[in-house]
């Protein structure tokens, strides 16, 4: 297409009627927006959640665990009899 005819398919489309809407389209469109904002704040909910929950098994973990503390050597038997 060159430009004049991109022109007058424009022209043509601008002075068609506006398309119709059905008229039950408003409340499909709330109902399911509303479903998805819903759908969002749960996965949201669950997401902080499992955060909450990786944070407290990591901080039992290292309580329990200690991994900052060096394990005793083993490479040499402790001196007795001194």
């Amino acid at each position: 297409m060159n430009l004049h005819e991109r022109e007058a398919a424009v022209r043509r489309m601008l002075e068609q009627a506006p398309p119709t809407v059905p008229p039950d389209l408003h409340a499909d469109v709330v109902r399911r927006g509303g479903r998805m904002l819903r759908r969002r704040r749960a996965a949201r909910r669950l997401m902080w959640l499992v955060l909450f929950a990786a944070a407290v098994a990591f901080t039992v973990w290292a309580a329990t665990a200690r991994p900052w503390v060096e394990p005793p050597s083993q490479t040499t038997p402790p001196l007795t009899g001194w």
